[in-house]
């Protein structure tokens, strides 16, 4: 199993300096992780600093409450792609979804995956600690049919991350050819084994070179 090629190394701490940010990239190149999952003032510097590489950029939007509006969602969205990233991880508007205001949502998601498309990848964030497992399943189903890649367990900003038991659910939930990142809690190589197992296709974590090492 080649672990670096399923993890996304993330820096997404709010008081995060450059010399983090470097400590990361080296450690990318070091790994030839998958990606680099950074908050959207650094993308371009990570672009940069990674531009010979194979290790892609990510980035996050609608960070980390998706509660701003789908239109600067959308500018978030094109904004990265101008700056280099091929990656971008949105949060979905949770409240919105507990509302059971499912179109919403669905135009929310749709609204972004049309910004990024043939350029970006995207994921979508449900933060799974705040769901019940019907808005789950919901959530996933909105991801799905509003042509998202992947969908996603956490921000890692709210009350807890990604579980077992949830990936599993996702994974059931979009089926075969969408991705599943498990983000939020992932700190070890059992960890990501229990993960991946599951149906997870991507690791998102700050524990990358740990897990990679064993």
């Amino acid at each position: 199993m080649d672990y670096a090629k399923i993890i996304d190394h993330t820096l997404l701490k709010t008081d995060a300096q450059k010399k983090d940010l470097d400590k990361l990239l080296l450690e990318a190149k070091k790994y030839n992780f998958m990606s680099v999952c950074v908050s959207p003032i650094w993308v371009k510097y990570a672009a940069e600093q990674l531009k010979d590489t194979n290790v892609k950029v990510c980035t996050v939007i609608g960070f980390p409450q998706g509660a701003t509006p789908t239109e600067v969602k959308v500018f978030e969205t094109k904004n990265a792609i101008e700056n280099g990233a091929t990656e971008v991880d949105m949060v979905i508007p949770v409240g919105v979804l507990k509302d059971k205001d499912y179109i919403a949502v669905e135009n929310d998601i749709r609204a972004v995956v049309e910004a990024a498309k043939s350029k970006a990848l995207t994921k979508v964030i449900i933060e799974t600690c705040l769901l019940t497992d019907e808005e789950k399943i919901m959530a996933c189903k909105l991801s799905k049919s509003a042509g998202a890649d992947f969908v996603k367990t956490s921000t890692g900003f709210s009350t807890a991350g990604a579980t077992v038991k949830d990936i599993r659910l996702m994974r059931e939930t979009v089926g075969e050819q969408m991705g599943v990142k498990a983000s939020g809690g992932v700190r070890s190589r059992e960890d990501a084994d229990a993960m991946i197992k599951a149906g997870a296709t991507r690791i998102g974590t700050s524990n990358g070179v740990k897990i990679v090492e064993g």
